[in-house]
């Protein structure tokens, strides 16, 4: 195979590129900011811009719920990556993709993802794209064993979905995806600050405050955190302190809503899958999955193991890359006529 084997997980929230036998090369927000047609700047330093930008400016995530949205901004975010990693990493015109996409999506949706790397600067032949499950590479990224006819539970929790899968001998047996992730979240607690306090946050407050005090159960220590915003009745910035017994009222539900369809998938998978998935539990993913006590409610509401996944943040580029660089799973990768005709 050539050198130039690239494998994309385009996360709804963060863009991440691992280059054959080097690892990731790119880990940046899924961001472009667009100035007057051009693109401006993207990744990190356009979510630095995020909220504060002129009126000549947009800046977009391009990724809405786990597939292709804006296609044209998210080619130009993808052509500026690559530009920015050429001088470091090679040319990566007609070099070979394997992009990750959900389980659950239409053929007009997966064939986003094929177009965009057609489309790109890379130009790569049509043959030298491929796609791969996103609940496959997450449970190879995490270190589940696929390839066996052993069962095996993956939920994982992104910023805008929640994808579970059930899988066996190297296939999806059932999954569904739930349009709740961390953002969600972030949304209700910007909601409940407004409505217990009076005050008006953005969105990267809302998430400092999941990561800081967020918890799926009633919390046994009360943590606070002073926040900063705008009154709803002065206009004026002040502030608040918010403490994690709130926030877990704020998010309870979207988590309680999670784990019913995690039972739901429980109730419509093979007995013989169910009986391996009692015995090894279920694995959680994904940027959200270390909220405090994640793993108790899924416990407690499931009656099984719960693991939270080491780097459960990366487990998908994580597990790209191994589908790169062994050729056990080559079997994995999908052209765009087996992907959207069933595998």
């Amino acid at each position: 195979m050539s050198s130039k084997v690239f494998a994309i997980d385009f996360g709804t929230s963060v863009l991440k590129i691992y280059k054959k036998n080097e690892g990731v090369i790119f880990d940046e927000k899924n961001v472009v900011a667009i100035c007057e047609g051009v693109v401006n700047a993207i990744g990190n330093e356009a979510f630095e811009m995020y909220g504060r930008t002129p009126d000549n400016f947009q800046v977009t995530f391009p990724v809405k719920y786990g597939v292709v949205a804006d296609f044209g901004n998210m080619l130009a975010l993808l052509n500026s990556a690559f530009a920015s990693l050429a001088d470091k990493h090679g040319k990566f015109y007609g070099a070979e993709f394997i992009v990750a996409v959900p389980s659950d999506i239409s053929e007009v949706e997966c064939r986003a993802f094929y177009d965009l790397l057609w489309s790109s600067s890379a130009k790569p032949k049509k043959d030298k794209v491929r796609a791969v499950h996103k609940p496959v590479a997450n449970a190879i990224g995490a270190g589940l064993e696929v390839m066996t006819a052993n069962g095996i539970m993956v939920v994982d929790i992104g910023a805008e979905t929640t994808e579970i899968a059930v899988m066996a001998l190297g296939g999806i047996v059932n999954s569904k995806m739930v349009s709740i992730g961390g953002n969600r979240l972030d949304e209700s607690i910007i909601n409940s600050v407004k409505k217990r306090y009076n005050l008006i946050i953005g969105n990267k407050t809302a998430e400092l405050i999941k990561k800081e005090l967020s918890c799926a159960l009633p919390p046994k220590e009360v943590k606070t955190l002073r926040v900063y915003g705008r009154d709803v009745m002065t206009g004026l910035p002040t502030e608040a302190e918010v403490d994690s017994a709130f926030v877990y009222e704020s998010i309870e539900e979207h988590l309680h809503s999670i784990v019913d369809a995690v039972k739901m998938i429980l109730e419509k998978t093979p007995p013989e899958i169910a009986s391996d998935i009692l015995d090894t539990g279920i694995y959680l993913t994904g940027g959200s999955a270390k909220i405090k006590d994640l793993d108790k409610l899924f416990a407690r509401e499931t009656e099984l193991d719960i693991h939270i996944c080491e780097n459960s943040a990366n487990t998908v580029v994580v597990g790209l890359g191994k589908i790169l660089e062994n050729s056990r799973y080559s079997d994995l990768r999908l052209t765009l006529d087996k992907m959207t005709n069933g595998g």
